[in-house]
């Protein structure tokens, strides 16, 4: 199976009423999406951020339960974390994702709002493939990624959708399903 990587980008994404914004890293995030990068497999969770202060309390996270009290109380935790990287762009996770699997990643947009896309089922097929070149999930936070981003992706995934009309999941939730359809058994 290809190699898989998760960019959780959040600069450039969309606000609730479509304007380009940089979002807050939250723990959680970087926790529980970590988890599911160990659980499933992926290389690497990038944290793409561009203000530095943002970086810093991202690698405070980290550094906490790999390092600091974390380290002896819960080592589980720290393998995951272990998997994390934090980056000030999305061409900076490209770069070393290309570096750690030799070929550049195929860049998958995940968007609740697309009507369409490549299907999972498609996707894993693709990745499952003899000579598949890596992939990178590219999450965003807020509303969404920017079209900027959307633009530099080489294939558009099929949102997650429920049975209601209701469409906003938490990026957690979100990547865990994705996750689970691309790399589950």
């Amino acid at each position: 199976m290809a190699d898989l990587y998760i960019a959780l980008i959040h600069h450039p994404v969309l606000d609730r009423n479509g304007a380009i914004v940089t979002s807050a890293i939250t723990s959680l995030d970087i926790h529980d999406l970590a988890r599911a990068a160990r659980t499933y497999e992926l290389c690497t969770l990038f944290i793409v951020h561009p203000v530095e202060e943002q970086r810093n309390f991202a690698a405070s996270v980290v550094d906490h339960w790999k390092f600091d009290f974390g380290r002896a109380h819960d080592s589980r935790r720290r393998a995951a974390l272990e998997r994390v990287r934090i980056v000030s762009d999305l061409d900076a996770a490209v770069a070393e994702a290309e570096h750690a699997s030799g070929a550049r990643p195929l860049l998958v947009h995940t968007s609740a709002r697309t009507t369409r896309g490549t299907s999972y089922p498609d996707l894993r097929s693709r990745m499952e493939a003899p000579d598949a070149p890596p992939a990178m999930l590219l999450i965003g936070t807020g509303f969404g990624l920017a079209p900027a981003v959307a633009e530099r992706a080489d294939i558009r995934l099929a949102p997650v959708l429920g049975p209601s009309d209701y469409n906003h999941l938490s990026v957690r939730a979100a990547a865990g399903i994705i996750l689970d359809r691309l790399r589950g058994h």
